[in-house]
């Protein structure tokens, strides 16, 4: 269940709502975790407008984008690793209508230590994570036997 700061100069994108839709969705589908709302509604994105003049490299530019991943502890493997940067640098590539920026995306992968993840008021482990979608999907089938 990511949570997905984004970075960037105020301006750098027209529809901030369309871009966290679509990061969020990109980053749930690469983990390949059941499409059940205890996902859903918890692998969001968060787009933060910085002021001008508030970023910039050594040179001045302040063309950058910073894309800051956080998921539980090896929700990642190398392959969705290198999945997740690509997919989102195109993203946000795409959202500022700007190829070019893909040059300029910093994508941070970030790794919560085990039983660092809170939900709900409650810090939880991989494991209880996993009972919590488990018993998620049980109580969805019950749902749709019983109609």
């Amino acid at each position: 269940m990511p949570m997905i700061d984004v970075y960037a100069a105020a301006g750098t994108f027209a529809d901030k709502h369309k871009l966290a839709i679509d990061l969020a969705t990109a980053v749930m589908t690469i983990e390949q975790v059941p499409d059940i709302p205890i996902f859903r509604k918890n692998t969001a994105a968060f787009i933060h407008d910085l002021p001008a003049g508030s970023l910039a490299n050594v040179d001045g530019d302040a063309t950058y984008v910073r894309v800051q991943v956080l998921t539980n502890a090896g929700a990642l493997n190398r392959d969705k690793q290198l999945a997740v940067v690509r997919q989102l640098t195109d993203i946000v590539a795409a959202a500022a209508a700007d190829p070019a920026l893909a040059g300029r995306t910093w994508v941070l992968l970030t790794e919560a230590p085990d039983g660092g993840w809170g939900l709900n008021g409650h810090a939880n482990t991989n494991d209880e994570l996993v009972a919590l979608a488990r018993a998620q999907i049980a109580e969805l089938r019950a749902g749709q036997q019983a109609t």
